[in-house]
């Protein structure tokens, strides 16, 4: 099973360090095949609501890396959505990122539909907005028909909270809680895919 993991922050830092642990515990099982896609590295502009897309049943007006991550994303089975908290909300990256899937939307209304979804964030405070983060990307989620899913109840009720205390990567390796609700959320991402997808 592909599963692609993509990286909302603008820099190096705690949620690149998450999203590739996320992905190499995946690894470890022969079924699963990993992209990591980071933005930091590319240009994507925001949608400009044209509605080219739906006019021409997918093809974007704009033309930039967005291109990779279309590609990856109609092959995946899962998906990983990363991002720091931008004063309480996802990344404006992450956020230009999951408004323009509307041109993969306008070529078929049901191209997420029953991909496997999950989250993780994380920010300078424990309590900086990691959960409405989280749900901004569930409610991409549930629009498009994919399957969100968290850790479960005790610890990662949403999914993976993380805490960096403004020290990045370093941070959050001291966060043992957060780390504990990115563990569960992977653990039952990869037995749900593995008994229901496989």
């Amino acid at each position: 099973m592909k599963i692609v993991g993509i990286c909302g922050s603008p820099r190096e830092g705690a949620s690149e360090y998450l999203l590739n642990r996320a992905l190499n515990e995946l690894e470890k099982e022969d079924s699963f095949e990993t992209t990591f896609i980071s933005v930091k590295d590319k240009s994507i502009s925001p949608c400009t609501h044209c509605n080219e897309c739906a006019e021409t049943k997918g093809k974007c007006s704009i033309s930039d890396d967005m291109d990779e991550i279309y590609k990856a994303l109609k092959e995946a089975d899962g998906m990983i959505m990363a991002s720091p908290i931008h004063f309480g909300s996802v990344s404006a990256q992450l956020k230009a990122v999951i408004d323009r899937c509307q041109a993969m939307i306008m070529e078929d209304l049901d191209i997420f539909k029953n991909k496997v979804g999950i989250s993780i964030v994380v920010g300078g405070d424990r309590s900086g907005g990691q959960e409405l983060a989280i749900q901004q990307i569930n409610t991409f989620y549930l629009l498009n028909k994919i399957i969100p899913l968290s850790g479960g109840s005790f610890g990662a009720n949403l999914g993976a909270c993380l805490w960096s205390q403004d020290d990045g990567a370093e941070g959050v390796k001291e966060d043992e809680y957060g780390l504990k609700t990115l563990d569960m959320t992977i653990s039952h991402f990869k037995e749900f895919l593995l008994e229901f997808k496989s």
